[in-house]
């Protein structure tokens, strides 16, 4: 099953996708599960798919502004350099990484399926990185790398924006180029883990105007899906509704000679078969008044 989170006559909500629309499920929980992140924390996703299967839909998905999956996460935590071809990009030597790479995103960050994304006036280099996102849905500490996965509850995609001459602007910090606001975008659903029947050779894609950039699968992963949650979990709890984005493929825009980096008016589309494709128009960010 989908579950997305939208904005619908200037109310926002979530809901699940059937062929023909979407059951708005803020409408069936109420005060039980304002959200989706709500729905996870309180174990009401197999009560929801029930509920979206059997009864009519209430909006169509032309008819909706996509929110981010889950725009209340209390976590988004990233995972960088974590495919085989990239960590190759940034060595110095023949090491491969014992442990990831690990940072944080704000909410402010990411925007939906189909919304803008901004070039902020400070920089021209905006560049984009494809991924797949984890939605943890059974809260743990500690994990065992065994029993991780049962902690997915499902999949969505982030397009993990990125201004990179912010990315150096301190020696061991990347945390000022990775949260520009609305730099980067999350969605356009999630799709539930019992979907999936392994998380072993997923193929990711993203295209720049139609042209495809970034192209490889999670067979090629340093740390699987498994191992980020195990270890993550070591050191923080993972709650329900927390978002980990679990690493980008070689072919960003800054690899290329020159680099490429996005302008006003490109479209980039971060794609998965098994989960959809969350598309982005670029515009330039106007400077604030104050």
């Amino acid at each position: 099953m989908r579950l997305l989170s939208f904005v619908a006559a200037n109310e926002q909500s979530y809901g699940l996708i059937r062929d023909d629309g979407v059951v708005d499920l803020s409408k069936r929980f109420g005060d039980r599960a304002r959200s989706i992140r709500e729905l996870l924390a309180n174990d009401l996703l197999s009560e929801a798919i029930a509920i979206g299967s059997a009864e009519g839909i209430d909006h169509t998905l032309d008819a909706l502004d996509f929110l981010p999956t889950i725009p209340n996460a209390s976590k988004i935590v990233c995972i960088g350099v974590n495919y085989g071809k990239r960590n190759e990009e940034y060595r110095d030597d023949n090491a491969v990484a014992r442990y990831p790479s690990v940072f944080m995103r704000t909410r402010e960050s990411l925007v939906g399926h189909q919304q803008t994304i901004l070039r902020p006036p400070e920089s021209e280099q905006l560049d984009y990185e494809g991924e797949i996102a984890l939605i943890i849905g059974k809260p743990g500490r500690r994990i065992p790398r065994e029993k991780s996965l049962a902690h997915i509850a499902g999949l969505s995609l982030m397009n993990e924006g990125s201004v990179r001459d912010w990315l150096r602007h301190a020696k061991f910090n990347v945390t000022q180029g990775k949260n520009f606001a609305n730099s980067g975008s999350l969605g356009p659903w999630m799709v539930t883990a019992d979907e999936f029947e392994s998380f072993d050779a997923l193929h990711l894609s993203t295209y720049v105007n139609d042209e495809l950039r970034q192209d490889d699968t999670t067979a090629n992963l340093l740390f699987s899906f498994s191992y980020l949650i195990s270890y993550l979990s070591t050191f923080m709890p993972l709650n329900a509704g927390d978002v980990i984005a679990t690493g980008t493929p070689t072919g960003a825009g800054a690899r290329f000679d020159p680099p490429r980096y996005l302008k006003a008016g490109d479209q980039v589309d971060v794609t998965v078969p098994a989960i959809g494709t969350l598309s982005n128009r670029i515009e330039d960010e106007l400077p604030d008044q104050c």
